[in-house]
């Protein structure tokens, strides 16, 4: 597994207007998914390292932001055939096994990650009410254990979101597997 930063993407950028299913089958216009506040945009997977050493922070921050009136989506662009894990089956047992309460949608065209310039999993997003890119970076400090969490910078982005104020200056960016994207030969 190499480790890939997320790239550098100009605050303000637009979500792409898209439409998304879930693992489910049922169907997401992310444009309508934006919350009172904004939308928070996981891209992620099932079996990178990264990603799953997150997955329990981005349910908690999910029920966090959920109370400032913004919403969460997890999005999967690792639909791969040399990644069975990350199928769309494996999403299924994933929601159900831990209760996700988000949607987790299948990034099948990887159209979605590719609109984003999305680069690594975990690739963490944040929109404002309009839509615009509010803040792109890490989730915290450590995401190797949480325990040793020492700053919270996405949810100190959601606060300041929440209380309109300008976005953080400094934002780390977020570190994870690359994208297995479809058009390479070994994913």
């Amino acid at each position: 597994m190499s480790l890939l930063e997320s790239k550098d993407i100009p605050l303000g950028t637009k979500l792409p207007e898209l439409t998304l299913k879930d693992a489910f089958g049922k169907i997401y216009n992310l444009k309508d998914e934006v919350g009172k506040t904004g939308l928070l945009v996981v891209v992620t997977c099932n079996h990178c390292p990264y990603a799953i050493a997150v997955w329990n922070r981005v349910k908690e921050i999910a029920k966090f932001a959920k109370k400032l009136g913004i919403n969460t989506v997890a999005v999967n662009p690792n639909i791969h055939p040399n990644y069975p894990e990350d199928s769309p089956s494996k999403m299924r047992e994933k929601v159900e096994d831990e209760g996700i309460e988000f949607p987790y949608l299948v990034d099948e065209t990887q159209e979605f990650a590719k609109a984003l310039n999305a680069a690594c999993t975990p690739d963490i997003y944040l929109f404002d009410k309009d839509a615009k890119l509010y803040y792109h970076g890490r989730i915290d400090d450590n995401w190797q254990d949480e325990k040793n969490v020492k700053k919270e910078e996405l949810k100190d982005a959601m606060m300041l979101l929440f209380t309109d104020k300008e976005s953080p200056k400094l934002q780390y960016p977020s570190m994870g597997c690359s994208i297995k994207w479809k058009d390479t030969v070994l994913g």
